[in-house]
């Protein structure tokens, strides 16, 4: 297997990404970056990402994805059980890894993939 390839577009995006204290969506990103590449290649790059398990990715509840880094996930597998809050007021997405969700599911499921989006007022709002 070839190893991955590291740009400075990709450097800059992972660094923006593990620097930042909010899920950040491609507009974000590109508007942090500052021309360095166009929108096309951020979008490789978030993929490479992600496929790397350097970053995980969330919807919001108005359908925007937003990225943010992996804590201990490789290529072959993601975990991200944790919830992700969406402020209401100043639309931060926030990994919230010291909450667990719990939920109950039939043994005849087999779950590759979660999200958990929880929506209200942030502390920095309230």
């Amino acid at each position: 297997m070839a190893k991955p390839r590291n740009t400075i577009a990709k450097t800059e995006i992972l660094n923006l990404i593990e620097q930042s204290d909010k899920a950040l969506s491609h507009s974000e990103i590109q508007q942090h970056l500052s021309g360095l590449c166009d929108r096309v290649t951020i979008y490789r790059v978030l993929d490479r990402l992600y496929e790397e398990g350097l970053i995980h990715k969330t919807s919001t509840i108005d359908g925007v994805v937003k990225y943010a880094a992996c804590i201990k996930c490789t290529p072959e597998k993601h975990y991200h059980s944790h919830l992700h809050f969406n402020c209401e007021s100043c639309h931060k997405v926030i990994c919230l890894v010291d909450v667990k969700p719990i939920f109950k599911l039939s043994e005849d499921y087999i779950v590759r993939e979660m999200n958990f989006m929880l929506s209200g007022i942030c502390p920095e709002c309230a």
